[in-house]
Parts: C-alpha cells; structure tokens; sequence
C-alpha cells in the first residue's frame, strides 16, 4: 500500500518546515514503544474509544503501554503525523506484536474472537 505524500520539489522552501515533515520524533516514539512492549495503545485524552480499549485489555488482563497526544484542542500536529503514518483515521491506534491491529472495535473483537491471545502468542513480526 501506498500513500503518496506531496513532492518537496513542489513545497515553497518558507512552509516546508510547517508541514511536520521534519517532525519524525512523534512517529519515532510510536516505533520504539512498539518495538519495546508487546501491545501498544496510541490514543487521547477526552475520546472515549481509547479508553474502551485501555479498559477492555485491562479487563482481559493483557499488560500494554499507552502513549496519550493530547486532547481535542491540543497536539493536533502529532496525532496528524500518526494518521498520515499509519493510514488509520481515528484514535486508538492499537499494536500487537509489531502489528498495527486496529482500534477499540478491533481489538474487542480480537479479545472476544481470541485472536488476541493467539497473537500474543505468536512471536514477533
């Protein structure tokens, strides 16, 4: 899958910073998160869906790391930057593993399907 983003070529030099390109520490910190836990849950404050997922894993008792980027009226830029990076529009962006699994729906219907636990089982992609 491809997401093409706009050519810096055609991008005055004066706005190219404005457009987060640059700003490749939000999505760094996502990767490492990752990287270093089993399941990660990237949401934010105020939107009940992160916290169904946040509460729905706890529940299942499955440990997770949740990385929070504000609010509606805050640090829109960085949850930007993660939409456009992993393609998904909403918050919570859930990661199993490695794998980008989806949001609260998603991941309930993991929990109750019990694909979760067998992709907590599986090793790592």
């Amino acid at each position: 899958m491809d997401r093409p983003l706009l050519d810096e070529a055609h991008v005055h030099p004066s706005i190219r910073d404005r457009l987060g390109r640059g700003k490749v520490d939000t999505v760094g910190e996502v990767q490492r998160a990752i990287r270093e836990h089993d399941v990660v849950v990237v949401g934010m404050a105020q939107n009940p869906h992160p916290k169904r997922a946040r509460e729905a894993l706890k529940k299942k008792g499955v440990a997770f790391h949740y990385i929070g980027y504000g609010s509606y009226l805050a640090e829109w830029r960085p949850r930007l930057l993660l939409k456009m990076w992993s393609g998904w529009p909403t918050f919570p962006m859930v990661f199993v593993k490695g794998t980008f699994v989806g949001g609260a729906d998603e991941v309930v219907a993991l929990i109750d399907s019990g694909e979760l636990d067998r992709l907590l089982a599986a090793p790592r992609t």
